[in-house]
């Protein structure tokens, strides 16, 4: 009799254990275990997401928005396995497709069971800039307003910056910070042409062909609260940043490869030399229990 119910337990458990491993609790999964240092956790409504690149193919892990902690990412074992280099992309405000963003910011291809991930190979190698600017106001025809503008440019002809070409998805950006606002002064590419900006020039003068702007105009389709224009950019910090110009966030971005602290004089003879900061974000992927 004891037999009897040794069996019928037996199989009772049996089949338990057949069907919670059964096919319907899908395919099995593993833990993508990601460290960086130097990243920054985004705050405007864009992401952070990882892609696993298999066999060609960019398989996407979720996305989050704080990196300063460990995280484990849930993914299938098989492609985890199969991976053979991750890249971390900055997805924009509002994405919904599982397609890479061109702004990837960290990549590395897996040695054995892990990948040292770098900036350099995907966005630039910030180990050498330098920049300086000095304060005019070349796009209206008052001749005593110079406090207001800021142009990064050495004398009338040169550029001021010394900056790498940056890969697809990254564009540069200068700022100035007002205190109660911090002002963009355009996005550019190359440090001796016109960036995207001068939203706020003036009238009766000209655009120089390098990157800076003159904050002297609110125009009407901008809607700006916060500051007065004209406002004077003498003792304000001025920096330049390296954006992931379609995250449609409009606050400057972390990585700042130079900045200043304006100051009280004007003109192309008064330049300021800008400070470099090198420090770029790294990391490391993990197959953490493969």
């Amino acid at each position: 009799m004891m037999t009897r119910k040794f069996l019928v337990l037996a199989l009772v458990v049996l089949s338990f254990l057949g069907l919670s491993c059964s096919s319907d609790d899908g395919p099995p999964t593993a833990s993508l275990q990601l460290e960086t240092i130097g990243l920054k956790a985004l705050t405007g409504g864009s992401t952070y997401q990882g892609w696993l690149i298999v066999n060609g193919e960019a398989i996407p892990t979720a996305k989050f928005t704080d990196p300063t902690i460990t995280l484990n990412l849930e993914v299938l074992a098989s492609d985890l396995e199969d991976a053979t280099q991750f890249v971390l992309t900055i997805e924009p405000v509002g994405d919904l497709d599982n397609i890479p963003s061109a702004a990837k910011i960290l990549t590395g291809n897996f040695n054995g069971n892990s990948a040292s991930l770098n900036f350099e190979s995907v966005v630039a190698d910030l180990s050498s800039t330098s920049g300086q600017f000095f304060l005019a106001t070349p796009t209206d025809d008052v001749a005593d307003n110079d406090e207001f503008g800021v142009w990064f440019m050495n004398g009338s002809d040169a550029p001021g910056l010394v900056l790498p070409d940056l890969e697809t998805g990254w564009k540069y950006e200068g700022w100035v910070d007002f205190g109660s606002k911090v002002l963009s002064t355009g996005t550019f590419s190359k440090v001796d042409v016109t960036d995207d900006g001068n939203f706020f020039k003036g009238s009766g003068g000209t655009v120089p062909d390098f990157p800076g702007e003159d904050f002297l105009v609110i125009p009407s389709q901008i809607p700006l609260t916060g500051i007065t224009l004209p406002a004077a950019v003498t003792s304000k910090r001025v920096f330049i940043t390296v954006e992931p110009y379609q995250d449609n966030d409009p606050a400057p971005f972390f990585i700042e490869p130079l900045s200043a602290t304006a100051g009280i004089t004007t003109g192309s003879a008064n330049p300021v030399m800008m400070i470099s900061n090198t420090a770029v974000p790294s990391g490391r992927a993990t197959r953490a229990n493969m």
